[in-house]
C-alpha cells in the first residue's frame, strides 16, 4: 500500500490550514469533501463499517484531513495505520477552551441557518460542552497511548500556538515552502464573554 499522511485530531484543531499546507507542499489533500464533493467521512465510516478498504474510492489521494464522524474515531485511525503502513500522522490540537468556543460557535451558526432555511439539510445543532469535553480527552488520551514510543510516525502540531513549516516539514522529509505557512479559520486565542461571566458568577 502507498503511504499516506492523515490528520487524527478532531474537528476545529486547524484541519484548514493543514489542508492548505498539504496542497502547497505539492501533496494531493482532501479535506472534508472529495473532488467530486462527495463527504469523505461518509465514505470512510461506511468502509470501516463494511469491512472494505478504509481508503475505497480516496486511494488517489495522499493527505486526508476532517474525515472523522461518530464513535469510531479512533478505532479508524487504527485501520489507517494497519492497511497503510509506513504512513504518517499528525495530531492536530489545540487548547481545550478554545476547542470548546470553536465548536460552540460553529454549532450556533448551524443554528442560525437551520432558523433561516429549515428544509437546508444541518444536523450539528446541539451545544454540549460537557460532552465535547468528554470526548476530547478520551480522543487525545487514546490517539497517544496508541502512537506511544512511536515518536518518528506521529507529530503533535497546533497551528494556534505557531507550529508551521519548521516543525511539518521536516516530519515529512520535504523541503520548506518560501511562503508562510497558512492560517485559515484560525480565531485569536480569547475566552468568550459569556464563559468569563459564569466564572466571576461563581466567584460571588
Amino acid at each position: 500500500m502507498t503511504k499516506k499522511i492523515f490528520c487524527v485530531g478532531l474537528n476545529k484543531t486547524g484541519t484548514s490550514s493543514l489542508h492548505e499546507a498539504f496542497r502547497i507542499l505539492g501533496l494531493k489533500s482532501v479535506h472534508l469533501k472529495d473532488d467530486q464533493g462527495i463527504n469523505i467521512k461518509d465514505v470512510i465510516k461506511n468502509n470501516y463499517l463494511t469491512g472494505e478498504n478504509i481508503l475505497k474510492s480516496l486511494e488517489e489521494y495522499d493527505a486526508f484531513s476532517d474525515w472523522a464522524k461518530g464513535v469510531h474515531t479512533v478505532d479508524i485511525v487504527k485501520e489507517f495505520d494497519k492497511q497503510y503502513p509506513g504512513s504518517k500522522f499528525i495530531l492536530n490540537t489545540r487548547d481545550l477552551e478554545g476547542w470548546l468556543n470553536s465548536r460552540e460557535k460553529h454549532v450556533k451558526r448551524n443554528q442560525e441557518r437551520k432558523q433561516k432555511n429549515p428544509d437546508e439539510d444541518i444536523s450539528w445543532l446541539d451545544v454540549d460542552r460537557n460532552g465535547w469535553e468528554n470526548q476530547y480527552t478520551k480522543h487525545y488520551d487514546e490517539v497517544n497511548q496508541y502512537f506511544e514510543g512511536r515518536k518518528d510516525d506521529i507529530l503533535v502540531f497546533d497551528v494556534t500556538k505557531g507550529d508551521g513549516w519548521e516543525k511539518l516539514c521536516p516530519f515529512l522529509n520535504l523541503p520548506t515552502p518560501s511562503v508562510p505557512f497558512p492560517k485559515k479559520n484560525v480565531a485569536p486565542k480569547k475566552k468568550s464573554f459569556f464563559r468569563i461571566l459564569e466564572k466571576i458568577k461563581k466567584h460571588i
